[in-house]
């Protein structure tokens, strides 16, 4: 029996290998990105792996792991790009819109957030999409072309102090989704890509951050000001150097998925640049919310003090 469990660990292990090299074979010929298919699929296929070998009988275990890699690597996507002969349309009418305009407002608790700043990236990441869309959508469709939108790792996915973005770019993430299914009848292709931290001008100049900081601080109401403190407050001065600084200045993943997008021949519908853009997404779905949210409150710690009030609930806790 032993022996036989040992044979069939055995045999797991090779085809395991053999099924990796082909994978990783196929990834690299295709120039598509390894680190994004191995936290998608890979991981449950270890677990089914595990499952297999554990649990089922030797032979129906190897039959469905057996299914599992081939269905997988059927499904990875083969980057083909258009034809010189697809890509005339480039000079004869409108092949696609790619929609890059987008503002952060500011980066504060929602509460202290004025409702300007939330109807600022409101009009801008979400309204102004929709009617550029509106506008050139009657070329889009004779071309049969391509629409990209670039949204954010913050459209489905909570970060700390992001909430006027955040809700625009998920409202910018549906209206992509919902898009995609109306024109596929059309014949036009949807893209939707979601960069995590990259340095641009979105961030604003340092006088911008400063006077938006101003601007929260004149229109908060005395009983907000007082509960969280001048302290707390001031530091949010501190975040745009903070985002400056462990954003990436390299542009080429988000250039080359918006490539990608419009010239394939078979686009995806979501491209994740960046670091962690695909992993933290992941984390936020398919974990427990509390494994998710004290992996946010740590990463994206926007503050390292507590608000006033806090402070003295806190110590008047441990006098009691």
């Amino acid at each position: 029996m032993e022996m036989l469990q040992c044979d069939s660990a055995l045999l797991y292990i090779v085809l395991s290998a053999l099924f990796s090299g082909l994978v990783i074979h196929k990834l690299i010929r295709n120039n598509v990105k390894i680190e994004n298919a191995a936290v998608s699929c890979l991981l449950p296929l270890l677990l089914l792996e595990i499952f297999c070998c554990c649990v089922l009988c030797s032979c129906l275990g190897l039959t469905l792991f057996i299914l599992a890699c081939t269905l997988y690597y059927a499904c990875i996507p083969v980057r083909r790009m258009l034809t010189t002969q697809g890509k005339a349309v480039l000079i004869t009418g409108l092949w696609g819109i790619v929609h890059n305009a987008g503002v952060l407002g500011y980066m504060a608790d929602g509460e202290l957030l004025p409702l300007s700043v939330y109807k600022q990236c409101m009009d801008v990441n979400f309204i102004g999409v929709v009617q550029v869309t509106k506008m050139f959508m009657p070329l889009l469709r004779k071309a049969k072309g391509r629409l990209v939108t670039i949204s954010s790792m913050a459209g489905h996915t909570p970060l700390p102090g992001f909430a006027a973005y955040a809700a625009s770019k998920a409202a910018l993430s549906m209206f992509s989704a919902v898009m995609r299914q109306d024109l596929f009848k059309w014949g036009v292709k949807v893209s939707a890509i979601y960069p995590s931290g990259f340095k641009t001008n979105i961030f604003g100049s340092k006088d911008h951050w400063s006077s938006q900081d101003q601007k929260i601080l004149d229109n908060l109401m005395p009983d907000v000001k007082e509960d969280y403190g001048e302290e707390y407050l001031a530091s949010l001065k501190d975040l745009h150097h903070t985002m400056s600084t462990v954003s990436s200045p390299d542009l080429s993943p988000v250039l080359e998925d918006v490539c990608h997008a419009l010239l394939a021949e078979e686009p995806y519908f979501s491209y994740t640049p960046g670091r962690c853009a695909y992993l933290i997404p992941c984390l936020f779905r398919y974990f427990p919310l509390w494994v998710y949210d004290n992996f946010a409150k740590r990463t994206f710690q926007i503050h390292h003090i507590l608000p006033r009030s806090l402070q003295m609930s806190k110590a008047n806790n441990k006098m009691d």
